[in-house]
């Protein structure tokens, strides 16, 4: 049984992601979305916990999430969800692998028969828009990689 949309609702959450892409493939994690109480394939990352960075946040969710060491770069896209009971404020920078092997993980903060993840893939950046991903406002940046830093960091809210 995945997690409780209470765990999530009815407060404002910070997520920190990770855009980790090589060979016009993106690692995304499926998840079962709180949100939309369905599947969807999402960047990882998760939620910023007070008094941590959002360096030190992405690394240690991407660690979780992907078995995987980090460094992180640039910040690409900033992503406001609002689809109450939920309000997110997703934070997307770019990543580049630092060392460990490739694996689905977990997440710490949930009980074994909550848990969100259930797979980890490289996904061809050409067939996000057949996919059920999120958010859908970073995928023109993720088409267009080679021209990220022309777009607008922030494009809007999603409901």
């Amino acid at each position: 049984m995945p997690a409780d949309s209470s765990d999530f609702s009815q407060k404002l959450r910070v997520r920190i992601c990770g855009l980790l892409i090589e060979d016009d493939a993106i690692l995304l994690a499926n998840i079962h979305s709180p949100v939309t109480n369905r599947l969807v394939w999402i960047p990882p990352g998760g939620g910023l916990e007070f008094g941590e960075t959002m360096e030190e946040c992405l690394k240690r969710e991407f660690l979780e999430e992907t078995h995987l060491q980090i460094k992180v770069g640039n910040l690409i896209h900033i992503n406001e969800l609002v689809k109450l009971p939920f309000h997110a404020l997703e934070w997307y920078f770019e990543v580049e692998k630092d060392g460990g092997k490739i694996g689905l993980g977990y997440d710490p903060e949930l009980r074994d028969d909550k848990q969100l993840l259930n797979d980890l893939q490289w996904i061809p950046i050409s067939r996000l828009s057949e996919l059920s991903f999120a958010p859908q406002s970073l995928l023109p940046k993720l088409q267009d990689w080679k021209n990220r830093f022309s777009y607008p960091i922030f494009a809007g809210y999603e409901e």
